[in-house]
Order: C-alpha cells, then structure tokens, then sequence
C-alpha cells in the first residue's frame, strides 16, 4: 500500500486551522474554494465531495478527535473507486500563530500513488493560501 505524507506550514492559530479542517461536513469547501466546488452530506458520517476537475468522491468518517486536532476519512466510492482509500489531517500548533498542518494518504493500488500525490500538492498548496492570516 502506498503512503504519501505531505505537510504544510500555515500562518494561523492551531484554533483557527481547526475550526476548519475538523468541519467533516463543510470543511473541503471551506479548505480549498475553487479546488473542491462543493461537499454536501450524504448521512451523518458520509460526505460527497465534488473536485472543479469533476471528480466526486464519497468519504466517510472514521475519526474525529478534536483534543489531538485529527480527522480521518475513508473514500468509498462514487467516480472515484480505489480498492483502499485512508486519509488524515493532523493541526499541529507550532507556536500561537504558525500551525503545521500534516497530511496522510494511504491508497491501494500502489499505481494511484503518483496521482493522489499531485492532488494533495494542488490541494495543499489552496489550503496554506486560504487558512493563512493575511497581514
């Protein structure tokens, strides 16, 4: 199973980076507008997520823990369908106004990799702009 890890450093508060990253339902809009063009949810710990490239995926919930600042989402299905899909953020506060935000991907096949790579830094590179405080 390939693994991509993929960090960013973000100009904000662990609190603010948070209030954001740990919204399952409304988060990927609010995280990356123009990249993700729409999330709505599908129950109460499922959620589909709509890319501007027209990629939908259907995430579902495994964990919140709001005192360690981790969620963590499974994809199941919709256009996008790999035989494993496991993805987590993790909000690390690095001082009151600088946050590490790091990144987990796990996907099978192992081929997805290259792809699911190039994604998160398209993804990652909106998240740091948008949560970033600007002066």
């Amino acid at each position: 199973m390939a693994s991509i890890v993929k960090e960013a450093v973000i100009e904000a508060s662990a609190d603010d980076v948070w209030a954001v990253i740990g919204d399952f339902a409304e988060g990927p809009a609010r995280i990356a507008p123009g990249y993700v063009v729409a999330t709505r949810l599908a129950a109460a710990d499922v959620r589909v997520v709509t890319f501007a490239d027209g990629v939908v995926a259907r995430e579902r919930l495994i964990a919140l823990d709001h005192a360690a600042r981790r969620i963590v989402w499974a994809v199941i299905g919709d256009t996008v369908r790999p035989a494993h899909d496991n993805a987590s953020f993790q909000v690390v506060a690095e001082s009151d106004t600088r946050t590490r935000l790091v990144w987990i991907h796990d996907v099978l096949p192992d081929e997805l990799a290259k792809s699911v790579a190039e994604a998160m830094d398209g993804g990652l590179a909106v998240i740091r702009e948008t949560l970033s405080t600007r002066g």
